[in-house]
């Protein structure tokens, strides 16, 4: 079942030397997968309509004073926090459609949970971005077009990538051209008026925000979810499949914990720190999962030690598992988890539980000492499978004495039915799970083969054996770990790159019009040299010469020389261009930088001042910290944004992930140097 009706070949562009991207699926292909994200984005639609009636009828509740209006209108919310509930089961239901996303090869294994893609509604960058090329950098604007067509075209290709590796690099070099958009359009001090709007994964909620950080966050949590679905597709009938599997779910733990690390004060559920905190150990739960199985793929040896390995394989899935549940049932996480995603990780946790303890109970049962065997190894492997061993109990002992390790044995193998009893209740208690009958099938074989297992070396005193087999201590070869996205294995070139060298032509940098220098080299002497990287700026500016008159200054940005675009230009590139013309006239534009203290202009017909805009379906919190200002300190408190994204104050100041700050007059803020995109993603700590 494949979604990739295009190839994974990059289609170049039409223009040369403009770098490429490609494509995503068909959104009109009827896969499986396809159809789910479209039932998807249409839930998030009737979710938005239910969250804004439930909006508009909370405050008619609070205007109202007429007791049958009251009434009226308690009873209509009543009926849409109701509908609110169906729906969100509604989206609970497609969270837990494991089987669309499992591979096509028919194997006897519990499914593996994929991540859905956030939703998003479409972007028009065209007039804000050519607004901004005319006015802060005096270009056409025009010339402009086809890049912003290119820009728009690879973001929409992100909403449907390909599962497979295509479709994570479609979407790394979006992220990656987002880190230049942001440096070319998206000055520091001012709103750009362009809306981003996302829905949350799991509870479908939309949050909007006139921030590009909202648009970044919400594409590496698409990078994370395509590497889960990727690896939910590998077939894991296969030892290959199931390191492909392993590999994607370390790499989806990766990709989250970054975006945890590195995005602070999300705006929605499904990337707050606590709930990504959740989601990389479940995705390290199935990495360990996928480990457990690829150790079981070529069949268990009814060995002793092999039996001891994969016992202590079995225990560490559980734990890891029971860990993950734990995690799942904290507030605020079990708020908006799904419960069948909770459900099946308890299933889960009893389950290899009861596989280690079966596997126990196995090697105490079936194997006894013979003259001849290596009784140290087998001592020191039955000792480091418990903490400590059951009372009146010793190793060695009990590998000579067949009726205690019989009796231990069988201890053992009740230990593991109260397990799988454990697991299967867990399914009767979730409706979602019970729909899943390949999962209902593992359980109930797993179950019988210890039953079978018990009713063979049952006898008539067990009731009076005493003995509470321990806990099993887990092990494994090959401990999962996290894989931070590779960033720099993808090259992306900058659309807008015509605009200059980053360094220089930026947002966040403001340069005086470009003035025409009209000059003769007398003699072959310019009256200047040049110095920098490019552009290249005059440098020892003679000032009686031709240049210095026409109204050259030192330190100016040669922007062109005729009708040659020079930005991109060398030294040695620039001198060869000026002394081609001899003696004749040069036409050469220059700009200057401007003060970087001074304040960037602020008023344009296309773009939000002030007080920033914040539009969240999720809450609306006032800060209480600012409840202890009286109007005598006429002390006005600064306006953080509702994104405040990594900065260590606002890390301090709030504690909620989703929160709003209070209304404010903002004070001056200082402009802050923009770091380069690619700098941006060595750094360990926050971006911003």
């Amino acid at each position: 079942m494949t979604d990739a009706l295009l190839p994974a070949a990059p289609q170049p562009l039409e223009k040369e030397n403009d770098g490429y991207f490609r494509k995503g699926c068909n959104p009109l292909a009827q896969t499986g997968r396809s159809k789910l994200q479209n039932q998807r984005a249409a839930l998030n639609q009737q979710i938005l309509k239910a969250v804004r009636m439930r909006t508009g009828a909370e405050n008619l509740l609070k205007a109202a004073t007429n007791h049958k209006v009251r009434e009226q209108v308690r009873l209509e919310l009543s009926f849409v926090n109701s509908n609110l509930q169906l729906l969100k089961e509604e989206l609970e239901g497609l969270n837990i459609s494991v089987g669309v996303y499992q591979s096509t090869e028919e194997t006897f294994t519990i499914p593996l949970i994929p991540l859905g893609l956030k939703e998003t509604k479409d972007v028009d960058f065209s007039v804000i971005l050519k607004d901004f090329i005319l006015e802060h950098y005096g270009e056409d604007s025009y010339l402009y077009e086809d890049e912003i067509a290119d820009l728009m075209d690879l973001r929409q290709a992100c909403r449907t990538p390909s599962r497979d590796e295509a479709g994570v690099e479609l979407l790394m070099s979006y992220f990656l051209q987002l880190g230049f958009v942001e440096s070319r359009f998206f000055p520091p001090t001012r709103q750009m008026g362009i809306l981003f709007t996302w829905y949350d994964s799991l509870t479908g909620v939309p949050v909007s925000q006139q921030n590009l950080l909202l648009e970044k966050a919400s594409i590496l949590f698409n990078i994370g979810a395509l590497y889960t679905q990727i690896g939910t597709r590998c077939n894991r009938k296969t030892r290959a499949g199931l390191e492909s599997a392993v590999d994607a779910f370390q790499r989806a733990a990766g990709v989250l914990n970054h975006l945890k690390e590195t995005f602070t004060h999300t705006p929605s559920y499904d990337m707050s720190p606590a709930m990504l905190n959740v989601l990389v150990r479940m995705m390290l739960a199935q990495a360990q999962e996928s480990v457990f199985e690829k150790i079981c793929l070529p069949g268990i040896q009814n060995e002793f030690f092999m039996l001891v390995k994969v016992a202590q394989e079995a225990a560490k899935v559980g734990e890891v598992y029971q860990q993950l549940h734990t995690a799942m049932s904290q507030v605020p996480v079990k708020e908006n988890i799904p419960y069948s995603w909770a459900s099946l990780a308890c299933v889960k946790a009893h389950h290899y539980g009861a596989l280690a303890h079966y596997f126990v109970a196995t090697l105490l049962i079936d194997h006894q000492l013979k003259p001849g065997t290596d009784e140290d190894h087998q001592e020191k492997c039955l000792s480091q499978l418990y903490d400590h061993m059951p009372e009146g109990m010793t190793p060695l002992a009990t590998l000579k004495n067949a009726h205690q390790r019989r009796q231990l044995g069988k201890s053992h193998l009740r230990k593991a039915i109260a397990h799988h009893e454990e697991s299967v209740r867990e399914v009767s208690l979730c409706k979602k799970l019970r729909n899943i009958e390949l999962l209902q099938e593992v359980l109930a074989v797993a179950h019988q083969r210890s039953q079978v297992k018990y009713t063979q070396h049952q006898e008539d005193d067990d009731l009076l054996n005493l003995i509470d087999a321990a806990d099993i201590i887990s092990k494994t070869e090959q401990e999962v770990e996290i894989i931070l996205p590779q960033f720099s294995k993808v090259t992306v070139t900058d659309f807008f790159q015509k605009l200059g060298p980053l360094s220089v032509f930026s947002a966040n940098k403001r340069w005086t019009p470009p003035r025409s220098i009209h000059f003769t080299a007398e003699e072959g002497d310019l009256g200047f040299t040049l110095r920098g990287n490019s552009p290249v700026q005059v440098h020892f500016l003679d000032p009686y010469s031709s240049a210095a008159l026409a109204g050259a200054k030192e330190g100016d940005y040669i922007v062109s020389i005729q009708t040659v675009d020079c930005k991109w230009l060398t030294v040695s590139e620039v001198m060869k261009l000026l002394k081609s013309f001899g003696e004749d006239d040069i036409e050469m534009k220059v700009v200057s930088l401007l003060d970087p203290t001074s304040s960037m202009h602020n008023k344009c017909a296309t773009y939000s001042v002030g007080m920033q805009k914040t539009y969240s379906m999720i809450c609306l919190a006032i800060d209480d910290d600012d409840d202890d200002k009286t109007d005598k300190t006429k002390k006005i408190s600064k306006k953080l944004s509702f994104l405040s994204w990594g900065t260590n104050k606002n890390r301090q100041k709030s504690a909620s992930t989703l929160c709003l700050p209070s209304v404010g007059v903002a004070r001056p803020q200082v402009k802050k140097k923009l770091p380069s995109p690619f700098s941006l993603l060595n750094n360990d700590s926050s971006l911003y």
